[in-house]
């Protein structure tokens, strides 16, 4: 304390109102510019300084008093004896830290000297924790105040090192500018909104940051209306647009200060941003000119990972937005009730942190506003309030929310403005956000418009089950990947669909025109009627190609030189069965059975599994089905199946694996199976086997239930192979089994190490990668010393760029899509296996995916 006062006495200032602020923090100083936060890097709490904390312990630079300790104690508030407010903030974004590694060492309120301990904290932790350690000391009211000089670049010592030098702005003298809270003020000013699309969100929420930490209360009137700062939502509703003129009126101790700021920063231009307009104003002309790989995406357009090729144009339809019905009476006490709602709000509160950090990481900008605005009108005062009014009349937290939020939708719905209504659907989305995250949802039927373009944060198997085919021309994702089980459904249903968009997805209002280009994995939002007449003839003239297709589709496909290739069908219903047999499927080679395992709240009877197979052979006309037994976990889940938690469902209790603590789940659909006439038109597949000792014992056990209902015909059983072990030990697996059926899919995902359903992933989890064409070949090979025939029922199979190649590594079954039949039929015939087999023996050489896609295209160019 005696360094810290030595240090003061020790500056001589130039002008009476002058006083010094001390480092609070031991470490080198960073300029604010260099903070790695742009909230804090463009000024917007105020003028100021970093420095990279050594120490865990944050020091008072001054005299004053602590206005304000952050309830997750990594910040605090001093109002000096001049009436500066000085905010010292420990690191970046470590209020997500919920206060863990802090220990505040005073209260709110207390009067503290330069030179006291305010808080300890744990800097190792944080550091591992948080984004980044570096801290910031700003002067929230720097509007009043004029930095005099400030610390150079090098160490600085907590109450010890001189960091900013401070006058009141006009000569204003300490005791004049000291400002007490028995003393009322008012301010006025009248402010000309110079920014394109006026008072928006995002200045409404700058301009709310601007009047943070004033002993004051700003509000903002025009054309009547009036609205508190701290309510982005209010300043909304106002409708001031480019050009309107605003009056602020400010009372409190601070008003003319608070009054400044919050005009200087709607008056400020916006920099560095992504300008605010509404979507369907976004829509540049088409530019035909191919578009490199690294060049920055359109504004209205969105990149995503193909999952169904295709192209659609249509109206989006916010799935995952049905209007959610939550009680209206609280089933609990008021006091449960709020504690529900808070606890929902920061559960939402803390997944979009995560989404605007993850986006600011990527350098999307855009992403990273849209979300960040969504964090703010989700702790919206006018929001808060009104639905604890609510809840305190008895209503329940999700019927509170609801009607809180609906309330300013309808006072924003009443404003002529087109970015109003998209601010609008912000609303609506942070409502379903929250209402979801307590545990609300809703499965209602809705009606779908035309040309229906789904969107949802990820399709689940019975949303895509129940569809109306003849209304949905796609599906986007914001999440999942292409080899996801709603992608494989959509694939199979012939719906061009896209995954992986990500976050912004939400963001595109309900009713907006799109078109989809799932093929090149772009979404184009707002389309001008150029761009809409453009995708309607590139979709009519691929479905010219597909129908030249469909007319051969009935025949055989091989090779040019006489390889015969069986192009079968991936199915999962009645149905599927049915277009498989239109598309001239020659068999099914994946009969997918968990649809008939999840659509019920108990699992079949043997007599089930046995009615809903027969079924489906029947509407083969006497193909043969592969029917895979049940694979649950990962992406696919059974709601009433008891099982164990699992760290990492895609490596637990899968496939086979199941029968270690179900086997009479197993054992009934085996007996359905085996049941099934004529015999010999079914084929039993098993899933996620690894080695030979596994297949043996489910042998066993086939030939134990087929003895129990008298059956003596033999029945084929492959394996899937989807772990790398089974393709290394693929001569193994051949000597016990009658073919193998790769499962691309799978084998990519537990091969790269990369969830096939994670978005961030979804682009590198690529099939072709020349690890898993090894393992492909691997497996061949080793059916081949036993004669046994393989072939690959995953997403690659479907795939024109591998097809080729898949044929090259000695595949002789490809079993797709049941849409996509005619077309693989079609690109066999025109290749060539001896050209197919040297290029995917070079292939094997490469070194990524990209590397074999594009040596793929070169040799066999894509129509």
């Amino acid at each position: 304390m005696r360094r810290a006062e030595e240090s003061l006495l020790n500056h001589s200032p130039e002008n009476q109102s002058d006083f010094v602020l001390l480092a609070p923090l031991t470490g080198p100083m960073v300029p604010l510019v260099e903070v790695p936060d742009p909230v804090f890097a463009d000024g917007m709490f105020g003028d100021g300084i970093g420095i990279d904390p050594l120490a865990g312990v944050m020091v008072a630079p001054c005299d004053g008093v602590i206005t304000h300790l952050a309830r997750t104690h990594h910040a605090v508030t001093l109002r000096t004896t001049q009436g500066a407010e000085i905010l010292v903030h420990i690191g970046i974004d470590t209020v997500e830290l919920a206060g863990k590694g802090f220990t505040p060492k005073v209260e709110q309120g207390a009067s503290v000297r330069a030179g006291d301990v305010l808080i300890e904290f744990d800097a190792d932790y944080v550091a591992q924790h948080a984004p980044s350690l570096v801290s910031v000391i700003a002067v929230a009211n720097s509007d009043a105040f004029e930095v005099v000089s400030r610390a150079g670049r090098g160490m600085l010592r907590a109450g010890e090192s001189q960091l900013l030098v401070l006058r009141g702005k006009d000569g204003v003298k300490a005791d004049a500018a000291r400002s007490t809270s028995n003393v009322t003020e008012e301010a006025r000013r009248s402010v000309t909104l110079g920014q394109s699309g006026g008072l928006h969100a995002r200045p409404a929420a700058r301009a709310r940051e601007a009047a943070r930490g004033f002993d004051a209360k700003v509000e903002v009137r025009f054309n009547g209306r009036k609205a508190p700062i701290e309510s982005v939502v209010g300043l909304l509703g106002l409708g001031a647009g480019e050009g309107a003129t605003v009056e602020l009126l400010g009372v409190g101790a601070q008003a003319a200060a608070a009054v400044e700021a919050v005009a200087a920063e709607l008056l400020r231009e916006a920099h560095g941003e992504v300008e605010e307009k509404p979507a369907r104003t976004r829509s540049p002309a088409p530019v035909a000119v191919a578009r490199d790989t690294g060049t920055p995406l359109d504004p209205n357009t969105l990149a995503g990972v193909c999952a169904s090729a295709g192209i659609a144009v249509g109206k989006l339809v916010r799935w995952d937005d049905n209007d959610i019905t939550p009680p209206e009476q609280a089933t609990g006490t008021s006091a449960a009730e709020s504690r529900l709602l808070d606890k929902a709000i920061a559960a939402i509160d803390a997944e979009l942190g995560e989404t605007v950090r993850t986006a600011s990481q990527r350098g999307a900008v855009g992403e990273a506003g849209i979300f960040a605005v969504h964090r703010v009108l989700l702790e919206d005062p006018t929001l808060l309030d009104a639905a604890r009014d609510l809840i305190s009349l008895g209503k329940s937290a999700g019927f509170a929310w609801r009607e809180a939020i609906r309330a300013q939708i309808v006072l924003l719905s009443n404003v002529e403005d087109a970015l109003l209504a998209e601010r609008a659907a912000d609303l609506r989305d942070i409502e379903k956000r929250v209402l979801r995250a307590l545990g609300l949802t809703n499965t209602a039927a809705r009606q779908l418009p035309d040309e229906a373009v789904l969107a949802a944060d990820e399709f689940t198997p019975s949303d895509l089950s129940s569809l109306d085919r003849t209304r949905v021309t796609a599906l986007v994702m914001a999440r999942g990947g292409a080899t996801s089980h709603a992608a494989i459904i959509a694939r199979q249903i012939g719906i061009p669909a896209l995954v992986a968009v990500g976050d912004a997805l939400h963001a595109i209002p309900d009713g907006t025109q799109v078109v989809v280009d799932a093929s090149a994995g772009r979404l184009e939002y707002a389309p001008t009627a150029l761009d809409v007449e453009r995708a309607r003839l590139e979709r009519q003239r691929l479905a010219g190609v597909r129908e030249v297709n469909r007319q051969t589709s009935q025949e055989a496909a091989a090779t040019s030189d006489g390889r015969t290739i069986e192009v079968a069908a991936n199915i999962a219903t009645i149905d599927d069965a049915k277009i498989a047999v239109e598309n001239g499927a020659d068999a099914v080679g994946l009969l997918r059975t968990e649809l008939l395992f999840i659509h019920r709240q108990s699992a079949p009877s043997a007599a089930e599994h046995e009615e809903s197979y027969q079924s489906i052979v029947g509407a083969l006309s006497g193909r043969t089905a592969i029917i895979r037994t049940l694979d649950v976990g990962a992406d696919k889940e059974v709601d009433y199946l008891t099982l164990p938690p699992e760290t990492n469902p895609a490596l637990g209790l899968r496939g086979i694996r199941l029968a270690q603590v179900r086997p009479d789940l197993l054992d009934d659909q085996l007996r359905g199976l085996l049941a099934v006439k004529p015999f010999g038109t079914v084929r039993i597949l098993l899933p996620m086997v690894t080695d030979s000792g596994e297949l043996v014992r489910l042998r066993k056990r086939i030939d134990e239930l087929a003895a129990e209902i008298g059956r003596t015909d033999p029945i084929q059983v492959g394996v899937m192979i989807e772990v790398p072990s089974a393709a290394l030990l693929a001569d193994q697996l051949a000597q016990h089994a009658d073919f193998l059926s790769i499962g691309t899919n799978d084998l990519t995902q537990y091969t790269l190490a990369m969830d096939r359903c994670q978005a961030d992933l979804a682009a590198q989890a690529d099939g072709l990668h020349p690890a898993v064409l090894r393992l492909i070949k691997a497996a061949t090979d080793g059916a081949a010393k036993h004669g046994k025939w393989v072939g690959v029922c995953g997403a690659l199979g479907g795939d024109p760029v591998a097809v080729p190649l898949l044929v090259g590594l000695g595949v002789t079954e490809l079993s797709v899509d049941p849409v996509s039949v005619p077309g693989i039929k079609a690109l066999v015939r025109k290749l060539d296996y001896p050209l197919c087999r040297q290029r995917a023996l070079d292939a094997l050489a490469l070194e990524s995916a990209q590397a074999v896609r594009a040596a793929s295209r070169e040799i066999w160019p894509l129509d």
